[in-house]
C-alpha cells in the first residue's frame, strides 16, 4: 500500500470515546469502531438489507446492524461464530501521530453464506376454482380455563356456512393460540428497514406468524376478522397482529409491490362497550390499506351499549340470536360474491398509481441507492 491512500479519519483520542462510528472514506461507507484502544473499519452496509452498521453498537468484538441486530467482527468484518463466512468488507487501520488513518482499498471482501428463499417470498399464484375463505378469531383468553367468544362464535357460524352450505374450502386461524412476537418497530428505524416477510419471521423459526402471512397473502380470496370490543377498541390481539402485517403495507411505499390483490375483507365486531363504527372504521382503513376490498355493508357488529353493563345477558343474546347467525351467513356470501367478481374480472391485476405521501419510494435527494451487495 502507498501513503496516498491513506485517509486521516480524525484523533484518536477523541474517536476511541465512541465505541461504532459512521464515516466516508474515499467511496466507502464504513463503520469506525474502537474497543479496547483497538480500531477498526469495516463496511457500513449490512449483508442481510442494507442497514447501517455505522450507527450500530458494540457487543463484545461484534459490531451490532441497528435494523435487525446481525453481527460481524469490528476488525476483520467476520459474521458471529457459525458464521464467520457471511462477512462484510474490512479496511486497514492505523494510528500515528496520534491520528487515526483507514486505508481507501478493501483489505477483505463481502461474503454471503447461501440462504434459500424464506417459502414465503414465491411468487403469489392465482390458484383457479372457487374462493378459498379464510376467519381469523383474535379474541383474547386462558386456553386453560376457555369461555364463550360471541366473536368467534359468529365466526364459526360463518366458516361454517361457507364450507356446508356453500361448498368452499375453508380455515380458521385462531390468534391466540399461536406463540408471535410483538412488532419490534424496524420500520421506525426505516422505511427499508421493514422486509418481507417480516425479519421476525425470517430470523425465529418458533414465530408463527407466518400462518397468518401464508393465509392473507397466498391462500384466502375471502378474509373474515371476527374481534371483541375491548374499552372502545378491537382486542389488543388485533393490534398485535396488524402492526406486524405493517410489512405488507410497506412493499407498496419502498417497492411498489402489492402482495394482496383481488380479496374480499369482512368483518365480525362484538361487545359489551358501544363503539362499533369507530372499531369498524379502522379495520376498514387498515385492510384497504394493503390491497383489500369490502363488499356491500361489510361487517355485522352487536353491543349492548353504555346502558347495559351485563356481560352475562350479552352472551346469552348472542347466543340465542339467530337474526345475527342469518346476518353473518348473508355477510359471508357477499363477500364470497365480492371475491368471485374480483378473480374474475381481476381488477387489482393492472399497474397501481398512488398518489400523495405514499406514492412512492422514498429516496434521498441527490443520493444514489447504495444496494447491500456494494463494497
Amino acid at each position: 500500500m502507498t501513503e496516498g491512500t491513506w485517509i486521516d479519519v480524525g484523533s484518536a483520542e477523541e474517536l476511541k470515546a465512541t465505541p461504532v462510528r459512521p464515516i466516508v472514506v474515499g467511496r466507502h461507507k464504513l463503520a469506525l469502531t474502537c474497543k479496547d484502544g483497538t480500531f477498526g473499519a469495516i463496511s457500513g452496509v449490512c449483508n442481510h438489507a442494507g442497514g447501517p452498521l455505522g450507527e450500530g453498537t458494540l457487543d463484545g468484538e461484534f459490531v451490532v446492524c441497528p435494523w435487525h441486530y446481525y453481527k460481524f467482527h469490528f476488525r476483520t468484518g467476520a459474521g458471529e461464530p457459525g458464521y464467520e463466512a457471511d462477512r462484510v468488507p474490512s479496511h486497514e487501520v492505523k494510528v500515528e501521530g496520534g491520528r487515526v488513518l483507514v486505508h481507501t482499498e478493501v483489505k477483505t471482501k463481502r461474503g454471503r453464506l447461501p440462504h434459500a428463499p424464506h417459502p414465503l417470498e414465491r411468487k403469489i399464484e392465482p390458484h383457479g376454482g372457487p374462493p378459498r375463505v379464510l376467519g381469523i378469531s383474535t379474541t383474547v383468553m386462558d386456553e386453560a380455563h376457555p369461555r364463550y367468544s360471541t366473536s368467534e362464535a359468529l365466526l364459526q357460524v360463518a366458516i361454517d356456512h361457507a364450507r356446508e352450505t356453500l361448498g368452499l374450502e375453508t380455515r380458521l386461524i385462531r390468534l391466540g393460540g399461536l406463540k408471535f412476537r410483538a412488532c419490534e418497530g424496524f420500520y421506525s428505524k426505516s422505511a427499508r428497514a421493514c422486509t418481507w416477510p417480516c425479519s421476525i419471521t425470517q430470523m425465529d423459526p418458533e414465530d408463527q406468524l407466518d400462518q397468518v402471512y401464508e393465509g392473507l397473502v397466498h391462500w384466502a380470496d375471502v378474509i373474515l376478522i371476527a374481534t371483541p370490543i375491548r374499552w372502545g377498541a378491537a382486542s389488543s390481539l388485533y393490534y398485535k397482529m396488524v402492526e406486524r402485517m405493517n410489512c405488507v403495507q410497506n412493499q407498496i411505499t419502498t417497492h411498489n409491490k402489492v402482495l394482496m390483490r383481488d380479496k374480499a375483507a369482512a368483518f365480525l365486531i362484538t361487545g359489551g362497550q358501544d363503539n362499533v363504527q369507530a372499531v369498524a372504521g379502522q379495520m376498514l382503513g387498515f385492510f384497504a390499506e394493503i390491497g383489500c376490498v369490502f363488499p356491500p355493508f361489510p361487517f355485522v357488529a352487536h353491543s349492548r351499549g353504555w346502558s347495559a353493563e351485563d356481560m352475562e345477558r350479552n352472551v346469552v343474546i348472542v347466543r340465542e340470536s339467530e337474526e345475527l347467525r342469518a346476518g353473518t351467513r348473508a355477510l359471508v356470501e357477499r363477500a364470497v360474491e365480492m371475491a368471485r367478481r374480483l378473480m374474475e374480472t381481476r381488477m387489482c391485476a393492472v399497474s397501481i398509481e398512488r398518489g400523495g405521501r405514499k406514492a412512492h419510494a422514498p429516496r434521498d435527494r441527490g443520493a444514489t441507492p447504495q444496494s447491500p451487495g456494494n463494497p
